[in-house]
């Protein structure tokens, strides 16, 4: 049974920093291509970063310079850094695998004051 468990989410203040974290279980993970979603209300869920088996990264243009993706094959985890956190960041964020399209339960991040 393929996991995937997102952690690390939370109400920080604006120009603050998160760092979210995506256990996967049941999957060979270092096979996959790993995202990170997020999801605000009222909006579609929007793809935020992607790192490839290759440790290849790409951003949104929203979140370049100030987020940052990576992977530890050897802990089946995937990582998103968040820094200088905007208002607009508050959303909902979620993990999935690049192929076969498993989903995390996701991980809210509110950016408020």
């Amino acid at each position: 049974q393929v996991r995937l468990v997102e952690s690390g989410g939370g109400l920080v203040q604006p120009g603050g920093s998160l760092r979210l974290s995506c256990a996967a279980s049941g999957v060979m993970f270092s096979r996959y291509g790993m995202d990170w979603y997020r999801q605000a209300p009222g909006k579609e869920r929007e793809l935020v970063a992607s790192i490839t088996i290759g440790y290849r990264v790409n951003y949104a243009d929203s979140v370049k310079g100030r987020f940052t993706i990576s992977r530890d094959n050897a802990k089946s985890t995937v990582y998103l850094q968040m820094n200088s956190l905007k208002s607009e960041d508050t959303a909902v964020y979620y993990c999935h695998t690049t192929r076969d399209d498993y989903w995390g339960q996701g991980t809210q991040v509110t950016v408020s004051s």
